[in-house]
């Protein structure tokens, strides 16, 4: 585990309570959370405990009610909408269960498009290349309705890692897929995450997922519990 450079993402008390009639309801209790470079972690807990919470604040799309929020050195509550929509672009890819392509866009324009938005030379071509490596290299001008449910997230993978961020987080991307499609995907992201040294938080309710990860974290009510 690599403690020369700042944790990846470094959360103290961090609390998120919604807004409602009656009061604000928690989301999520006083969460302290350290991710160093390259490590791959697993969120598990039972359904509504927090952890696409979590996810959401990591990757700057929610913000906290308490506590600090640092991911990848930055004080997430001192970033404008801006600085943080910029942040994902760069540094921080994300996989969702619901793949998330643009309809109209072939496979090789969705990969591009993080990469284009961020005003990178070569968006097409580094795009390619990451498709190729997910075994995708054929399907380069298929649009999503003539992939399958694997190949759609394998497309919303190579889009993920692309850019080479830092960070990566995936909300149960396995969740849509069959199990022997899933092997495959998660195959995928954890080869490209070894290969770049890119941290990894994988929300899974898969055992066996989480026991091949660095570490897991369990949630339960909004906390991290043992």
């Amino acid at each position: 585990m690599n403690h020369a450079r700042p944790p990846v993402v470094d959360l103290t008390q961090v609390t998120l309570a919604y807004p409602s009639p009656d009061g604000d309801v928690p989301v999520l209790n006083g969460v302290d959370l350290t991710i160093d470079t390259g490590e791959i972690v697993a969120i598990t807990g039972p359904s509504g405990s927090g952890k696409s919470s979590l996810i959401a604040i990591i990757g700057g799309l929610e913000p906290i009610s308490e506590g600090t929020a640092h991911v990848l050195g930055l004080d997430l509550a001192l970033q404008n909408e801006r600085a943080r929509t910029l942040l994902r672009r760069r540094d921080i890819g994300i996989v969702f269960q619901a793949y998330h392509l643009v309809p109209s866009m072939t496979a090789l324009q969705n990969a591009a498009l993080p990469l284009i938005l961020a005003g990178e030379d070569g968006a097409e071509a580094k795009a390619t290349e990451m498709l190729t490596r997910v075994g995708l290299g054929h399907r380069l001008g298929h649009r999503p309705s003539a992939l399958s449910g694997g190949e759609q997230q394998r497309v919303a993978v190579a889009r993920a890692f692309a850019a080479r961020p830092r960070l990566v987080l995936a909300d149960e991307p396995t969740g849509n897929l069959d199990q022997q499609t899933g092997a495959v995907v998660i195959e995928t992201m954890f080869d490209l995450a070894r290969s770049s040294g890119t941290a990894l938080i994988l929300v899974t309710h898969d055992p066996a997922l989480a026991a091949r990860c660095d570490r897991t974290l369990k949630i339960e009510t909004g906390r991290v519990v043992p």
